[in-house]
């Protein structure tokens, strides 16, 4: 085969190999939607949800099913980690369908009392700030390169545990420092850390637990780049009360998250009224992210139809 018709031929590979590619996607999305009209609210799954329709699909191509579904936006807590190169091919994927990129983890700290303890070694008694703050300005950094590579907002940081050593006002003043360290690096770039607060059933011992305290904190730290986001399933298991706790601190919340409780799955396989919710959410105007932060009752492809369509049901009205 000459050089102009092995280019040819390979040209039209790839051709195929496009349409191939689509009409799978076509085929998985017709499955499980039943509308493809976009979502009112701006729901947020990640590359978790609907496994079983999109297997063996790449990110972008599993972005595209989502888009294609309904959805307008799109969260991953392990973007981070991601290589260069699959963080590039979603931006792309997602800014050439007008997408929004929701939250990434910049750091979530299970093991220690760095921020409240500024004890980066929970085995260690020692105080270490100047370690502490290498560390929060090489996370902060990293999170803003990536923003800018994602066209990303928003990143999750989880403040680590209590520290035992320490009464409880200390460790108030050493968060509060140390956010107003990482507000310094984030704030030029116009990238907001969202605190979350965790329930204590499923995450015992971290210093970051209520609203109100999430709030105290944003309020103390006041910048516009260290806000609160409200995961509506940790604060049913912790609270309750999430429609008043949602006014009360609502100039301070940047962002939410959702699942229900018991077991954290779509919304209508437990206790929380979310159509209730997401409609007084959207009368004070909010316009965000609701990202789905939970996991899928069924993980089949009928689950996955029964995920779309719970959304559908909790959305509020056209």
């Amino acid at each position: 085969m000459n050089r102009r018709n092995f280019a040819k031929a390979a040209s039209l590979a790839a051709v195929g190999s496009v349409i191939s590619t689509r009409l799978f996607a076509d085929s998985a999305v017709s499955k499980v939607a039943s509308s493809t009209k976009p979502y009112k609210c701006l729901f947020a799954p990640s590359l978790s949800h609907c496994k079983a329709s999109t297997e063996g699909m790449s990110a972008p191509d599993k972005i595209q099913f989502f888009y294609d579904c309904g959805f307008r936006a799109l969260e991953d807590n392990g973007m981070l980690n991601r290589k260069v190169e699959e963080q590039n091919a979603m931006a792309k994927k997602m800014s050439d369908l007008g997408m929004t990129m929701g939250v990434f983890v910049l750091y979530s700290d299970w093991k220690s009392p760095s921020m409240s303890g500024n004890r980066p070694d929970i085995s260690k008694k020692a105080v270490d700030k100047e370690a502490v703050r290498a560390m929060w300005r090489e996370k902060a950094e990293k999170a803003v390169e990536l923003a800018k590579r994602v066209n990303a907002k928003w990143c999750t940081l989880v403040p680590g545990l209590e520290d035992p050593y320490l009464e409880p006002e200390y460790q108030f003043a050493n968060v509060v420092e140390n956010l107003k360290y990482v507000a310094d690096i984030l704030e030029p770039a116009g990238v907001i850390a969202v605190l979350e607060p965790l329930n204590i059933k499923n995450h015992p011992n971290l210093y970051l637990k209520r609203i109100p305290q999430a709030y105290a904190i944003c309020k103390a730290v006041g910048s516009p780049s260290i806000k609160i986001l409200d995961d509506l399933y940790h604060q049913q298991v912790t609270e309750g009360n999430l429609i008043q706790n949602i006014d009360t601190a609502w100039e301070e919340i940047a962002y939410f998250q959702q699942g229900d409780n018991p077991g954290r799955k779509e919304p209508g396989t437990g206790e929380i009224n979310y159509k209730n919710v997401f409609k007084h959410i959207w009368d004070k105007g909010y316009r965000g992210i609701l990202g789905m932060e939970h996991g899928q009752s069924d993980k089949t492809v009928e689950g996955d139809k029964k995920l779309l369509d719970s959304y559908r049901a909790v959305d509020v009205e056209a």
